[in-house]
């Protein structure tokens, strides 16, 4: 068709396109950032399904072999060397000096945890593969016969996975690695829960009008799959368990001493000595104790603070009866806390969260988050333990849910994927704990702020998760360097958390199994509030809390380090009306 455009505005058109500035090209950390993030996504073959990434491919699993993992340590080495050749960016908050922290702490505390050598013991009922990658099937996308050819793919290399994961154990047998005997010893019937009709694995057959794909789902579940699942349970079983170790401390593997440190460093992202989480634990402990025993006096009578942390979890009066009833408690909170969030936060994620049981294969924990998708389309999954229902009490329902969902893991997750080009793609998808989980615990105590914990028993609950991340520090270290035994860590946790027992023996297995991970929760939490502190006190009534929250919710999982240097920054802004 022909324009008709005046002449004048196509000489405007010609001029202003032969004037135009090129575009800049991107820095040498962008360069950098660019090559590492699509290394990781080849390397991680998951990690476009977990988050619906577009373009994703579907169709294979992670390596898991020795010789895949010294290959990309290799070239990590490769990348830390060539990051540490390029100057920091000194404008903080800029989209280079996020990347660049990001992604130096990546390869910093991946390089630093290598002498633990995880690869070679991760045979536990919190580390094994299987309290994980089953999990990818539940949402592997099938929408296409091209996805559907992928999802077959993917299906028939899983058998070799699983394989390579005994390779694995047998060699760390052999070099004097292994996981604690007591955290493996479930491991076998878990292994053997994924085998049988109800598989998660087969849940893709089930998800589809296709019949051919669902026959080849289950030809390839019922003659490589299931088959490996069973000589991955016979191997823990008959070879793994005799000889693994007895002692629970992280210094029973080699260099398990140095090992300690490094794994605290790793997971929080600053050094903390052992002994310096130890003496924080307990003054942390002897704080929520006192907050407990006001709410005691005050709405329950009083009483010894302990024996009534026991009575909500035994006394029918503060259990459910079913366990619909333990599910709907926690769905009605959810709706509770997502109408609160434009109190405290301006920006807000596009993606929902929703709330289901634990599948029968997993480890009932007391909670656990699994990610949306990129672009908010597909939600989040809060999964909760329902079983047992009259041993679980009310009390703690809202902490945990408030924790992983809002305004925790999911509104801090959800805003760092749906980031868009505010920052590197990298901001989208690193994480680190100590901030991550430290905002998940702050959380706990911000929803306490916008009124969501009704009633006393619900502040009992609040309290009693904070005391049991408290609790955490004393028994990470006492496990780890003081030579804690486990029923001197269950005694602990039993006498300062509302926990129900069996969800305090399984804590204390992850603690176990887990080494430096529990520290990170608690000592994240308290940098954030200092922070937060430090801002209230240098702005006062000029403090703005929405705007504190997205700052520190707005750049992605950033180390802590960063956070602070962030904080600052924001301080001075507001001080200056920028």
């Amino acid at each position: 068709m022909l324009s008709l455009r005046p002449l004048s505005a196509l000489v405007t058109v010609i001029i202003l396109t032969a004037c135009a500035e090129p575009a800049p090209l991107p820095s040498a950390i962008e360069q950098l950032a660019d090559e590492y993030l699509e290394a990781m996504m080849e390397e991680d073959a998951l990690m476009g399904t977990y988050y619906a990434i577009e373009g994703s491919r579907h169709d294979r699993l992670p390596d898991n072999s020795l010789a895949g993992l010294a290959a990309w340590q290799q070239k990590e080495d490769a990348w830390l060397s060539a990051l540490e050749g390029i100057p920091a960016p000194t404008e903080i908050g800029s989209r280079d000096w996020v990347t660049y922290g990001l992604l130096k702490e990546q390869l910093q505390s991946s390089v630093g945890t290598r002498l633990c050598r995880d690869e070679l013991w991760a045979a536990s009922t919190t580390t094994s593969w299987h309290t994980w990658i089953p999990f990818v099937f539940d949402i592997q996308p099938l929408e296409t016969p091209d996805l559907r050819a992928q999802a077959l793919t993917r299906f028939a290399a899983m058998d070799t996975y699983i394989d390579n994961e005994i390779d694995n154990l047998r060699e760390g047998l052999r070099l004097g690695y292994s996981a604690p005997r007591v955290t493996a010893e479930a491991v076998p019937s878990q292994v053997r829960s994924l085998i049988g009709p109800d598989s998660i694995f087969l849940g893709p057959a089930l998800r589809t009008d296709d019949t051919a794909f669902a026959e080849a789902v289950e030809q390839i579940y019922t003659e490589q799959i299931a088959p490996a699942l069973s000589r991955f349970a016979d191997f823990i079983e008959t070879e793994y368990l005799p000889q693994a170790r007895e002692t629970l401390a992280v210094s029973g593997n080699p260099n398990g001493e140095a090992c300690y440190p490094a794994l605290v460093r790793g997971f929080v992202t600053v050094g903390v000595p052992a002994e310096e989480i130890h003496t924080v634990g307990l003054e942390q402990v002897a704080k929520i104790r006192n907050e407990i025993q006001v709410t005691l006096n005050e709405h329950f009578g009083g009483g010894d603070v302990s024996e009534f942390l026991r009575r909500v979890n035994e006394d029918p009066a503060f259990t459910f009866d079913t366990e619909e009833a333990v599910l709907k408690y926690s769905t009605d909170a959810l709706d509770a806390v997502k109408a609160a969030m434009p109190k405290a936060f301006g920006v807000l994620p596009k993606a929902d969260v929703l709330v289901k049981p634990y599948p029968e294969f997993a480890e009932s924990g007391s909670g656990e988050y699994h990610s949306s998708s990129e672009d908010g389309s597909r939600p989040g999954i809060f999964y909760i333990a329902v079983t047992d229902p009259t041993g679980r009490s009310r009390s703690n329902q809202l902490a945990t849910l408030h924790h992983e969902t809002f305004p925790g893991h999911h509104l801090q997750g959800a805003i760092a994927l749906e980031l868009g080009d505010q920052q590197h793609p990298l901001a989208r998808y690193l994480w680190n704990s100590g901030y991550g989980e430290g905002w998940a615990l702050y959380s706990e105590r911000l929803a306490d702020e916008l009124g969501l914990y009704p009633t006393p028993l619900d502040r009992i609950g609040l309290y009693s998760d904070q005391i049991a991340r408290a609790s955490r520090l004393v028994m990470d270290s006492g496990l780890h360097t003081l030579g804690w035994t486990r029923q001197q860590a269950v005694d602990y946790m039993m006498a300062n958390s509302g926990w129900a027992p069996v969800d305090i023996q399984n804590e204390i297995d992850r603690y176990i199994s887990w080494p430096g991970q529990a520290t990170s929760y608690m000592l994240g939490m308290l940098e954030i509030r200092r922070l937060r502190t430090l801002a209230e006190d240098s702005l006062g009534d000029n403090f703005d809390l929405r705007g504190f929250h997205d700052r520190v919710v707005g750049m992605g999982s950033v180390t802590l380090p960063m956070l602070e240097e962030s904080i600052e920054v924001w301080i001075a802004e507001q001080q200056s009306g920028s």
